[in-house]
């Protein structure tokens, strides 16, 4: 009977460490009611393996000030920010502007909580066609004369990685300062090998959130999801589109690819490398901190106000969340949004919701064809929700939609790397640009419906009939989706 005790032993001691570990896990998620939930859900099911998943999908950041700013940078920062605010409240002549007056609320969160300064005279061009848009930044990374840095979730060891390493690696032997940044998730396939000339060149490499040796990640839930260039502090990218040739279409999984990305000119050029500067410091761990970057003058005339607003692990505050919130809160008359991934935590459907009673029109695309089917039966439960509310959902079967858009009421937009979910509001660290230009966002409007073509739309009946096994399926997903 040693073997019974022993067992009963075993069993209790696995019992009491699998309290314990819920514990740590209710402390850790105290932030966030769903996700422990999830959690815990995951350690009932998978005792003792659930909090090893946790140790690396889980943890949150703790370090408040992520980026190592000093007292005299943060307060610069904040002095910049009460600046703009004052000016805004005050009436200034370039805040005095009829979106800015309109959207004035919008603005001034975006200021206090991101610190995202707006910029007033810009220039925006819009890519839906990956060949375009990488060809356009190839050939503008071609003329670069001083700098060029490039941030990418995924860049592939393929015919297009290939190409943007040669397009660096030329500008690096003309003697342009070249900085490649690439998260360690998303780019997995890279290998230190892959830029060895380009480093004897004197270009720089490096690594968001590297594996410990070699192998261990304990940061492989917050991934840097950021997709930006800039070149000589004029010209900048962001957007939705990563580097790879499923990018391009050419991959037959996936097929034509719609995406989003932006090119841009002006002031808020600055903005975005500010951006890229702070994540640049942070992997190199501030060992080049003297380096001097590219902020020229501009000189755009062109009144197109915008903002750079960032959200990422590292704070609080879910300031992407918020942003696009407020914007949905903001419609009179209509909402276009295309998303890869529709799951959203409850505050987000709960705008939805009231949107749609105030009368206000709400059109959704998503892909047709997921690439995660997980995901897109977490998806269909949300959508399900907001069809009864009077959404239009409509199914993108073209190829793959990857674009991430909202506009409201035909005068402002966002574009950026920000998915509808909880791993780019809380997990993720994204970026996305704010344009008050009517412009761009009748543009972007244009762009989805004409995507209408290449859709089904998912009506309540549709919804009704799919089968159990699918319902199922939605249930348990809906279910982990503060944790997807």
């Amino acid at each position: 009977m040693d073997w019974v005790v022993a067992l009963s032993w075993t069993l209790n001691a696995l019992i009491l460490l699998n309290l314990v570990l819920a514990f740590v896990i209710i402390f850790n998620e105290r932030r966030d009611a769903g996700a422990t939930w999830a959690w815990l859900l995951i350690l009932f099911f998978l005792p003792i393996i659930g909090f090893i998943v946790y140790l690396f999908f889980g943890r949150h950041l703790t370090n408040k000030n992520f980026y190592n700013l000093s007292e005299d940078e943060q307060s610069y920062y904040s002095r910049q920010v009460d600046a703009q605010v004052r000016r805004i409240r005050d009436g200034e002549e370039e805040y005095d502007e009829e979106l800015l007056n309109k959207y004035e609320q919008l603005l001034v969160m975006n200021l206090q909580s991101s610190k995202s300064l707006v910029s007033f005279y810009n220039d925006t061009r819009i890519f839906s066609e990956g060949n375009q848009k990488f060809d356009t930044m190839i050939e503008d990374i071609g003329n670069a004369q001083e700098e060029v840095n490039v941030q990418y979730y995924i860049i592939q060891r393929d015919a297009l990685g290939r190409r943007l390493f040669d397009a660096l690696l030329e500008r690096a032997k003309a003697g342009v300062k070249v900085r490649l940044l690439y998260d360690a998730v998303g780019s997995k396939s890279l290998r230190q090998s892959d830029f060895n000339e380009l480093i004897e060149h004197g270009g720089e490499v490096e690594i968001f959130f590297p594996s410990k040796l070699g192998f261990i990640n304990f940061r492989i839930n917050n991934r840097n999801h950021r997709k930006v260039c800039i070149i000589d502090g004029k010209i900048g990218y962001i957007g939705g589109f990563n580097v790879g040739t499923e990018y391009l279409g050419e991959v037959k999984k996936f097929g034509y690819w719609r995406d989003v990305h932006l090119r841009i000119e002006g002031d808020v050029v600055h903005h975005l490398q500010d951006r890229f500067v702070l994540d640049w410091n942070y992997a190199n761990q501030y060992q080049n901190r003297e380096d001097i970057f590219c902020f020229p003058v501009h000189h755009l005339k062109t009144f197109a106000p915008m903002q750079i607003v960032t959200s990422g692990p590292n704070s609080e505050t879910e300031h992407l969340k918020n942003m696009l919130i407020k914007m949905i809160s903001s419609a009179r008359r209509e909402i276009f949004i295309q998303t890869p991934y529709f799951i959203p935590d409850k505050s987000f459907m709960d705008a939805c919701k009231m949107a749609l009673l105030s009368g206000v029109k709400m059109n959704i695309m998503i892909p047709g064809k997921p690439d995660h089917p997980f995901v897109m039966w977490g998806s269909w439960s949300f959508l399900g929700e907001l069809l009864e509310y009077g959404a239009d959902v409509y199914l993108y079967d073209r190829g793959f939609l990857h674009a991430k858009t909202l506009t409201v009421d035909g005068e402002i937009s966002t574009v950026g790397t920000t998915n509808l979910d909880a791993r780019s509001f809380r997990l993720n660290f994204e970026i996305n640009t704010l344009v008050f230009n009517r412009r761009i966002a009748l543009e972007l409007e244009s762009l989805f419906e004409s995507d209408t073509a290449d859709c089904r739309k998912l009506t309540k009946e549709l919804y009704a009939q799919r089968d159990w096994t699918i319902k199922l399926r939605e249930g348990f997903a809906r279910l982990l989706s503060p944790i997807l």
